[in-house]
């Protein structure tokens, strides 16, 4: 084994060592650096030492509490999309609103916040819609089809809806109508909204169970010669008490194939909108308001009417005068659908009105959809019209807001920073005056603090947030008001659609007449 010395070196034994070059210019300010940035960090770990001792070190690192670093840390929310077909593409722009706002891609096992189903849930996923957590969303109400059923809507006493009579349960009321109302046309129609022709009396099948038969809406407004239908986006987000919105800035215009007139009623598709509808801007009409102008579907159609000299402003607050009346007849039946459940809270469903309208610009209500077309397929055009439609329903109903979970589940500081007690109380006049002070049964102190329930105090906080989230909606149910009306309303003036609502809905109601008196924003 070899071993290795080190060996001395003596040859400049004696000599006098040599002399120390003297350090660098370089040298010298790398040494100056160092001590300087030693200084820096000391004054940096005593001035963290000094605030830690104050607590204010969260506002340094992060705006976090003890024990909820797990929390802020990252949440990433996830949507859970049931639908059959999904590959097809028929919701890519459902998955592509919920990718940009964030959310992460789920499935029933997911700890999921947001279900977008496209069918009713509430028989397939039974299970699922039983055992909901307080955050999770779901896109459908309980007792929806009452709405959506085209029998159930058809057969309401509701003014806006053409004529219709349920066969065979009312079959001899139809021949009572259709003898004292001898030159009108029919169509027959079931819930699968297919084969609807035009019909004379003689021609109906009146043993055909589960249909109807309906006034047909004849001498159509026109463009250019064309029937078409207006749909509406309109979404329930609370139910006792109702609170319904309708996408304002935007709605589906859809024309028929064929021109009206000559009429046959051989050629459905001179009356009946089909899937390969004619899109605005097709009409030659709306064609340069559409394309040179750049105008949306709606205002197009708006400055059309314009210039014709109608007023729009009336035909959409009759579009909104029918939608509310809808919602206020099936209230009840949506009440009992969702007492079932633990809590209304969990639920949202954006539908779809259609609407006719005749040469006099009448409104008439043809049918409501759920879960309406959201697929560009057939016009790569109504990408930008879809994606606003769901962004603007995400907004509305909170699930885009970049909070922790539910607002409701938050600690006290977190919760007040959204919307405190303080924001949603309102009528200090009233409140302060001796018959409220002590007193709760009076229905104008209903809404002072002290009377207000933990549960209405929720659901006034979610009205809240929804109004100041709300982006392009804009709300049909508590029906808006001028600043005028808010200021001078009592609950003893003589208010039919005040005194027609059940307790909650008046509470709701009066709640934005409250908010009204104080900025005209909420009116």
């Amino acid at each position: 084994m070899t071993s290795y010395y080190k060996v001395q070196d003596f040859s400049n034994f004696g000599k006098p060592a040599p002399k120390m070059k003297k350090p660098g210019r370089l040298f010298s300010l790398v040494i100056v650096v160092l001590g300087l940035g030693i200084v820096l960090t000391l004054l940096n770990i005593y001035e963290l030492h000094k605030m830690r001792e104050t607590g204010n070190l969260q506002q340094v690192i992060q705006p976090q509490v003890e024990g909820r670093a797990e929390k802020y840390a990252v949440h990433t929310p996830i949507v859970w999309v049931e639908g059959k077909k999904l590959e097809s593409g028929y919701l890519k722009h459902v998955f592509a609103v919920f990718d940009r706002i964030g959310y992460a891609l789920g499935n029933g096992d997911s700890n999921w916040d947001v279900l977008w189903s496209h069918e009713y849930p509430f028989e397939s996923l039974a299970k699922k819609m039983a055992t909901l957590k307080p955050h999770q969303k779901v896109n459908h109400f309980p007792g929806s089809g009452f709405i959506t059923n085209k029998v159930s809507l058809a057969v309401s006493d509701n003014a806006f809806i053409p004529r219709a009579f349920k066969i065979p349960s009312e079959k001899d009321k139809f021949f009572q109508y259709a003898e004292e109302h001898p030159h009108t046309l029919w169509v027959q129609k079931r819930n699968s909204h297919r084969g609807i022709r035009i019909k004379h009396v003689q021609e109906l099948d009146l043993s055909d169970a589960g249909s109807f038969v309906q006034v047909f809406v004849d001498r159509p407004f026109l463009i250019d010669g064309r029937k078409f239908d207006i749909g509406v986006y309109t979404t329930l987000t609370s139910i006792d008490p109702l609170r319904v919105y309708i996408l304002e800035s935007e709605a589906l215009f859809r024309f028929c194939s064929h021109d009206y007139y000559p009429f046959d009623a051989q050629d459905i598709n001179k009356y009946v909108v089909g899937d390969d509808y004619t899109p605005v801007w097709e009409i030659p009409s709306l064609k340069k308001l559409y394309r040179d102008l750049n105008f949306n579907f709606k205002e197009t159609f708006n400055a059309y009417l314009e210039t014709k000299g109608h007023n729009s402003r009336k035909l959409w607050a009759d579009i909104s005068s029918a939608i509310k009346t809808v919602y206020l007849q099936k209230e009840a039946a949506l009440i009992s659908a969702t007492s079932k459940y633990s809590s209304s809270r969990n639920f949202f469903e954006m539908v779809r009105f259609d609407f006719a309208l005749d040469e006099d610009l009448n409104v008439y209500l043809m049918e409501v959809n759920m879960s309406p077309n959201l697929s560009s397929g057939h016009f790569r055009e109504n990408t930008r019209m879809y994606e606003q439609v769901v962004f603007n329903l995400l907004s509305l109903v909170l699930v885009t807001r970049p909070a922790s979970k539910d607002f409701i589940q938050s600690s006290e500081d977190e919760a007040n920073m959204v919307v405190s007690d303080k924001d949603i109380t309102v009528f200090p006049e009233w409140c302060l005056s001796p018959s409220c002070l002590h007193n709760c049964e009076k229905e104008m102190c209903k809404l002072c603090s002290p009377c207000v329930s933990l549960s209405m105090k929720k659901t006034l906080k979610l009205a809240y947030l929804e109004h100041t989230n709300k982006r392009n909606c804009g709300r049909v149910l508590p029906k808006r008001m001028s600043e005028e009306f808010a200021l001078e309303w009592t609950p003893t003036n003589n208010d039919p659609d005040f005194q027609s609502l059940n307790h909650k809905n008046k509470l709701m109601y009066m709640w934005f007449i409250g908010k009204c008196r104080q900025n005209a924003y909420w009116c």
